[in-house]
C-alpha cells in the first residue's frame, strides 16, 4: 500500500506546535465557559462565535499560543480549508484529538487548503502546517489524488498535450507495477480506434489512446474488473465549428476527465484495492488545420457505428465512444466514464454538481449516497431514451449532436449507444473547473466526483 508523501501544509513533528481548538456553534458555548475568564472576554471583545469559516487567534506571554477554528460540517473537508492561509505560519495541532472521520475530514480539507499551483510562479506565503504525529495514510493518498487533478488541469496546453498526458499515465503504470501501452498516429487506423484518429488528426501533436493495466496477476482473477475511461481532449478549439474566444479560454481544462480517471487509478492502485482495473484515455487535441474533420463528414467508429458529424466542437463524445467501445469488448463489471464533456450539465447544475447518468439503478444509488457521505455531491440525471431523436441522422446510424435542446442528456445518451448491453456503466458529466477563488478551493482546476467515486468503490469492494 502506497502512502504519499506530505504535501504542503502538514508535518508529523508536534514538537513546539500550537494548540488549535477546532469548533462549531454548537459546541462552543460549553468549551467557551471551560476557558479562563481572560480567554472569554478576549473572545467577546472579538464578537467571536465559532461561525463556519471563521478563526480567533488567543494571545500568551510570548505572542500567539492558541486559535480557535469556527467550522460547520465536521465531516465535510471544505469546512477546515480556510485554516492554513488564516492561521500564521508555523506548526497547529488539534488541541482535542477529533473521532477518525472528523481526522480524515480535516487533513483532507487542510491540504486542499495549502495547496497552490506553483509550476509557473511562486506561492505567496507559506501555509501554516497541521502537525500530526500519526497522519491518516488514505486520507493522504486521497489528497494527492485531488491534488493530482488539479495540478494536470492547470498545466496550459504547452506543457500538457497528449504526449505529456501519455507520460504522466506511463509514469503511473511504472511506479505501481502496472502494464501501459500508447497507440499513436496512424496506429490508431490500424488498431481501429478511427473516431479518436478523426478528431485528432488535424493537430501537430498526434493523437493516442493510453492504455494501463494492473492487478491481472497471481489470484487477482477473481476480483471484479473495473474499466475507468477519461475524456483526454488537451485542447479543444472546437475545430472547425470554432468556440469564440470566451469559449475557448480555458479549454486546457478539456482533459479533466482523464485527469479524474488517471487520479481514480492512481488511488485505486496506491490502496491496493481488490480490483482488476483498466484506465482508457483518449487523447487528442481538438486543431483547425487543412486535415480537421468537418461538419457533415461520417466517421467510422470501432463498434461499426457510423457517425455524422453535425458539429466539431462535440468531439468529446466521439473520442469517447471508440473507448468505450474497446472497453466493452474488455467484459469488464463495470464501467466509469468522465468527462468534461457539456456546458448544458453547467446550465443545469452549476459548477458545483456534477451530473451523473448510469444506466444501473443500484450502480446510481451507490455513486450518490457515497458522495453524500463524502460531502461530494452530485445529482442524478435521466437517461430519457425518447431524445435520441435528437441524434437522428439520415446518413449515418447516428448524429454526434443534434438540437440544442437536452444536450446533456443526448450526450450521454450517444455514449451509450457503445456500452454493451448489461454493462453496468455510470457516465460523470463534470466541471473539472472553479471559476471563483474560495477555501481551499483557489481558480483553475477541481476535482470534484473524485472522492465521492472513491468512496463507491471501496464500499462495493467491501460489501
Amino acid at each position: 500500500m502506497t502512502v504519499s508523501p506530505l504535501p504542503a501544509g502538514f508535518s508529523t513533528d508536534t514538537t513546539g506546535a500550537r494548540a488549535l481548538h477546532v469548533l462549531d456553534r454548537a459546541g462552543y458555548g460549553a468549551w467557551l465557559e471551560s476557558q479562563p475568564g481572560a480567554t472569554r472576554a478576549w473572545l467577546a471583545a472579538q464578537q467571536f462565535d465559532a461561525a463556519p469559516g471563521s478563526h480567533a487567534l488567543l494571545p500568551g506571554e510570548d505572542g500567539i499560543a492558541a486559535a480557535v477554528l469556527g467550522i460547520g460540517d465536521p465531516l465535510d473537508p471544505y469546512s477546515y480549508a480556510h485554516a492554513p492561509g488564516a492561521l500564521p505560519e508555523g506548526d497547529w495541532t488539534p488541541a482535542q484529538a477529533p473521532a477518525a472521520a472528523e481526522a480524515a475530514a480535516l487533513q483532507l480539507g487542510w491540504g486542499l487548503g495549502a495547496y497552490r499551483f506553483t509550476r509557473y510562479k511562486e506561492r505567496g506565503r507559506a501555509p501554516a502546517r497541521l502537525a500530526l504525529e500519526g497522519p491518516d495514510t488514505e486520507a493522504l493518498d486521497l489528497l494527492a489524488a485531488c491534488i493530482r487533478v488539479r495540478d494536470l488541469v492547470n498545466t496550459p496546453t504547452q506543457d500538457m498535450g497528449p504526449e505529456q498526458l501519455e507520460a504522466v499515465a506511463r509514469e503511473v503504470a511504472t511506479r505501481h507495477g502496472a502494464t501501459f501501452e500508447s497507440i499513436v498516429g496512424d496506429a490508431l487506423l490500424e488498431r481501429n480506434f478511427p473516431a479518436i484518429h478523426a478528431v485528432g488528426r488535424a493537430s501537430h501533436r498526434a493523437p493516442r489512446l493510453l492504455k494501463l493495466q494492473w492487478g491481472f496477476d497471481g489470484d487477482s482473477g477473481a476480483h471484479p474488473h473495473l474499466v475507468l475511461v477519461g475524456k483526454g481532449v488537451c485542447f479543444d478549439t472546437g475545430g472547425l465549428d470554432i468556440k469564440p474566444a470566451d469559449g475557448m479560454r480555458h479549454m486546457k481544462k478539456d482533459m479533466g476527465g482523464a485527469a479524474h480517471a488517471i487520479a481514480l487509478a492512481e488511488l485505486v492502485m496506491a490502496r491496493a484495492l481488490p480490483l482488476r482495473l483498466t484506465l482508457l484515455v483518449p487523447a487528442v487535441e481538438n486543431a483547425i488545420g487543412p486535415d480537421a474533420y468537418r461538419p457533415g463528414e461520417v466517421v467510422a467508429t470501432r463498434k461499426g457505428v457510423s457517425v455524422e458529424i453535425d458539429n466539431t466542437d462535440a468531439e468529446g463524445r466521439v473520442v469517447l465512444c471508440d473507448a468505450l467501445a474497446h472497453a466493452g469488448e474488455l467484459a469488464p463489471d463495470l464501467i466509469l466514464d468522465f468527462a468534461t464533456l457539456t456546458g448544458a450539465a453547467r446550465i443545469a447544475l452549476g459548477p458545483d454538481l456534477p451530473a451523473l447518468f448510469a444506466n444501473d439503478d443500484a450502480l446510481a444509488g451507490d455513486w450518490l449516497a457515497a458522495g453524500e457521505r463524502a460531502r461530494d455531491p452530485l445529482w442524478r440525471m435521466p437517461l430519457w431514451r425518447p431524445y435520441l431523436r435528437y441524434l437522428t441522422s439520415d446518413i449515418a446510424d447516428i448524429a454526434n449532436a443534434g438540437s440544442r435542446m437536452a444536450g446533456a442528456v443526448t450526450a450521454a445518451l450517444y455514449l451509450e449507444r457503445f456500452v454493451p448491453e448489461g454493462t453496468p456503466w455510470a457516465h460523470l458529466d463534470v466541471y473539472a473547473w472553479n471559476d471563483s477563488a474560495r477555501a481551499g478551493r483557489p481558480k483553475g482546476g477541481e476535482a470534484l466526483g473524485l472522492r465521492a467515486a472513491w468512496a463507491m468503490l471501496k464500499a462495493r469492494c467491501s460489501a
